[in-house]
C-alpha cells in the first residue's frame, strides 16, 4: 500500500509502498477515508535528531476516517463497513482518566509506551491504517468523512478548550482567538455555537482575518504590538475574559497575557514554544493559565453532533496522497485556508 512517511530527520515526507498491515487481537483495519494534516506533524519533523522521539520511519496523520476493512480476534464492537473516525490521544483504557473517556490524560501512556497515531504509532496517511482497540473508535455515520476528520483534533482540541472556559463566556463577555488557521477558525465557531460571547480574532495574515470573519467573529485584529491596546478599547478597557492562542509562540502568549481581564481564562493551546509567566503583577488579577491537550472520547461525540446540526464546519483543501508532501510545504508558508485534508483513494 502508499504511505506518507516521515523517513528522514530534518527531510520532507515521502510517500512510499509498505506492506498491508492485518489486524491482530483486538485491533481493527481501516480503507483510510481521509487524513487530516497538522501544524503539529510539522513540528515533529522541525526537531533536531536530539530531540526526536517518534520513531522512523514514522507514517503520519493522526486526524483519521475510515471504514473498517477488517477485524482482530475478539472484536465485536464495529463490523467490516461501518464509517468511522478514530480517536487520536490513545490511552491504556484502565486508569481513572481513561475510564472517564478522558484519553487524552492518560496517566500511564508514557509507562506504557502508548503513542498516538501519527505521532509515534503509523497514522492515516496510508491506504490502509491499524487501530489498536474500537475503544478508539467513534461512529460518524452519514458525516462527510472529507469535510469532517479534521474535527478529530481540529475541532476536537478547540471544543475541549472552549468548553471548560464556558463559565467565563455569558451575554457581555468577550473572547479572543488568537490565530484563525486549522483549529483557531473552527474554535471561532464554537464560541459562537455555545456562548453569548463577542468574539475578537487575532492574525497576521489579512486572509485568515478574512476567514475568521466569515466563520462568525465580530472583530479581527492584525496580531501585532497593538493588538492589546485594540482590545481594551474594544471592550471598554476591561480586557478579555477568555484568551484562546491557537499559535502558542511567545509573542502570542504574551499578548493572550496582556489582554486578559481579571478572573480571565488564558489558554495555551498552539505548541509553538511559548510560555506565560503565572504570578502577581504579571497577569489580571486571578487570570487562571492553562494548556489543555485534545479531548476526551465523549468530547469527539459531542463535536460530531455539533457538525452534524449544521453549527461548526472545517474549510478544507482536498490533496491525494501522493500530493502529501506539497501539502505540507503549503502548511509551512502559510498558504492553507483551514485545513489540508489528504484522500488516499482519490
Amino acid at each position: 500500500m502508499k504511505a506518507l512517511q516521515y523517513r528522514t530527520i530534518g527531510s520532507a515526507p515521502e510517500v512510499v509502498e509498505i506492506d498491508t498491515p492485518e489486524p491482530g487481537p483486538g485491533q481493527v483495519l481501516l480503507t483510510v477515508t481521509a487524513a487530516g494534516v497538522c501544524h503539529s506533524d510539522e513540528f515533529i519533523m522541525s526537531l533536531p535528531e536530539e530531540q526526536y522521539v517518534y520513531g522512523l520511519p514514522l507514517t503520519l496523520g493522526h486526524e483519521g476516517a475510515g471504514i473498517v476493512h477488517a477485524v482482530g480476534a475478539g472484536v465485536t464492537e464495529v463490523a467490516v463497513g461501518d464509517a468511522v473516525a478514530v480517536y487520536g490521544p490513545w490511552g491504556c483504557g484502565t486508569c481513572r482518566n481513561c475510564a472517564e473517556g478522558k484519553e487524552n490524560y492518560c496517566t500511564r501512556a508514557v509507562e506504557l509506551g502508548i503513542q498516538p497515531p501519527g505521532l509515534g504509532s503509523p497514522g492515516s496517511m496510508a491506504e490502509y491504517m491499524i487501530v489498536d482497540s474500537p475503544r478508539h473508535l467513534v461512529p460518524l455515520g452519514d458525516l462527510d468523512p472529507v469535510q469532517n476528520v479534521s474535527l478529530t483534533d481540529a475541532g476536537l482540541t478547540p471544543y475541549h478548550a472552549v468548553k471548560r472556559a464556558l463559565p467565563k463566556l455569558g451575554a457581555g463577555s468577550t473572547a479572543v482567538v488568537i490565530g484563525a488557521g486549522g483549529l483557531g477558525h473552527v474554535g471561532i465557531q464554537l464560541i459562537r455555537a455555545l456562548s453569548g460571547a463577542t468574539v475578537i480574532a487575532l492574525d497576521i495574515s489579512e486572509e485568515k482575518r478574512a476567514l475568521a470573519l466569515e466563520v462568525g467573529a465580530h472583530h479581527a485584529l492584525h496580531s501585532d504590538a497593538d493588538a492589546v491596546a485594540r482590545i481594551r478599547e474594544l471592550t471598554g478597557g476591561l480586557g478579555a475574559d477568555a484568551v484562546f492562542d491557537f499559535v502558542g509562540a511567545q509573542p502570542t502568549v504574551e499578548i493572550a497575557g496582556a489582554c486578559a481581564a481579571i478572573e480571565g481564562d488564558v489558554q495555551i493551546i498552539g505548541i509553538a514554544g511559548g510560555a506565560l509567566p503565572v504570578g502577581i503583577m504579571t497577569t489580571a488579577w486571578d487570570v487562571s493559565v492553562r494548556a489543555p491537550y485534545w479531548g476526551s472520547r465523549s468530547e469527539l461525540m459531542e463535536v460530531l453532533d455539533l457538525a452534524r446540526a449544521g453549527l461548526i464546519h472545517v474549510e478544507t483543501e482536498v490533496f491525494t496522497l501522493d500530493e502529501g508532501p506539497s501539502a505540507y510545504a503549503r502548511l509551512h508558508e502559510g498558504s492553507i485556508r483551514g485545513r489540508a485534508v489528504i484522500v488516499p483513494g482519490a
